[in-house]
């Protein structure tokens, strides 16, 4: 595949922005947010400076933030899979989750359960989690497989039940990069009437999510994780966001699905998110509609990532100093994972590691990445791990420095 590398890095401004030493980044913090392409920075200033309004004026400037509102919702449909209408958006995912959780939790008894997945990022835990405590539901957790590297499938028999109202889980996790059994785990939630929740946020840069051939019932993304603004999403089956009733202002519009969307708005960054949904789609051609084209898109990235995730994988083979967390397979993951030094069986603290390729202008994080069960079942405790992420920009050269800077850190800090 000719993967148009070097062509995609001239898009990113901040690629090629050295600091005051005269570094150029190296941005291996994907996971936590991508840089934006130039066309979204134009959006958003070209919104931003000319025409920013509220919704409902009916001057030129209120007229292109309505047009603005649509057509983000139909990237948005077109992004995800479903129609306009199902799509709200909000600040991120994690305050869409414990204003969505809220209203759901208004359909349980004392008696019912939900069950969440230990895979996850805790805002799609401690939302569901802090609902039904307020209701008095019973909390159960999908435990990890014996290594930490995927969930336990075998015990969700056991946790779902008729009085099971919710199953939680993510698409992909957004410290080991395991693809979650998505499909299993929704027909288990079916056989038993729960309601599905999923996290793609992490899984939606690497995977083009399908709402409707995964049949869940809500579904949150982000804009921020691969190349737009900070902006997040709920898709919601259009009969919840009827029937379901929202924590609202009590004059605001009853309107579906306006009336789940909290004050004003983020109208610049519906803007640029539309021109990220653009610039995704332009990678996969010309031909076919936009949703066809991000399909297009969406697998040559898959393909190259597939190659990023063999080179990282064997990279971390080849130092015996470095403990690797997850899968060791290229397959079944995304190129984000989990790792930490070691010496003499002990693992080193992970602080030290970050803040020395910090200085050096390379973005390596440390931390539980709000993955606490992960974290926790590996016995890391909260302290957690280092994390690196590789994004669709993201070189072989870029790779190779990286484990060049590795060896170097492991030696001078005393760890090899």
């Amino acid at each position: 595949m000719n993967y148009p590398i070097d062509t995609i890095r001239t898009r990113f401004p901040a690629l090629h922005q050295a600091d005051e030493h005269g570094q150029l980044p190296l941005l291996l913090d994907g996971p936590g947010g991508s840089q934006v392409p130039q066309c979204v920075l134009d959006a958003l200033l070209g919104y931003l400076g000319r025409y920013n309004s509220n919704l409902g004026g009916h001057a030129e400037a209120g007229r292109r933030t309505q047009a603005v509102n649509e057509q983000a919702r139909s990237a948005a449909a077109d992004w995800l899979g479903c129609a306009a209408d199902e799509i709200v958006f909000g600040l991120n995912s994690t305050s869409l989750m414990f204003n969505l959780s809220r209203a759901v939790a208004q359909t349980w008894q004392p008696g019912d359960n939900i069950v969440l997945s230990s895979l996850d990022h805790y805002s799609h835990v401690s939302s569901w989690q802090r609902a039904a405590e307020d209701m008095g539901v019973e909390v159960r957790l999908l435990p990890l497989n014996a290594e930490g590297s995927d969930l336990d499938y075998a015990a969700l028999p056991r946790l779902l039940d008729a009085r099971t109202r919710l199953l939680a889980f993510t698409l992909a996790s957004n410290v080991l990069g395991t693809f979650s059994q998505a499909s299993s785990l929704v027909q288990a939630a079916r056989a038993v009437g729960a309601w599905v929740s999923v996290d793609a946020v992490h899984a939606a840069v690497h995977r083009l999510p399908d709402v409707q051939a995964l049949d869940c019932d809500f579904l949150f993304a982000s804009a921020y994780k691969l190349g737009g603004p900070h902006l997040g999403m709920c898709y919601g089956k259009r009969q919840h966001w009827q029937n379901l009733r929202p924590y609202k202002v009590e004059p605001a519009a009853e309107t579906v699905p306006n009336r789940w969307e909290q004050g004003t708005q983020s109208f610049e960054a519906q803007a640029g998110f539309i021109a990220m949904v653009d610039y995704w789609a332009g990678l996969g051609g010309s031909e076919g509609s936009r949703r066809e084209r991000l399909q297009t898109a969406y697998r040559q990235v898959a393909a190259y990532e597939q190659d990023l995730n063999r080179i990282v994988l064997q990279g971390f083979a080849e130092r015996p100093y470095v403990q690797l967390y997850g899968l060791s397979a290229a397959e079944g993951r995304t190129p984000t994972f989990a790792f930490n030094i070691v010496k003499n069986g002990k693992v080193q603290p992970a602080a030290p590691v970050s803040q020395w390729f910090g200085r050096r202008n390379v973005a390596l994080g440390n931390g539980n990445f709000y993955a606490l069960a992960v974290s926790r079942h590996l016995g890391l405790g909260d302290e957690g791990f280092l994390r690196i992420g590789c994004l669709h920009y993201t070189s072989h050269a870029e790779i190779e420095r990286f484990f060049s800077l590795l060896d170097q850190c492991a030696a001078e800090l005393g760890y090899r």
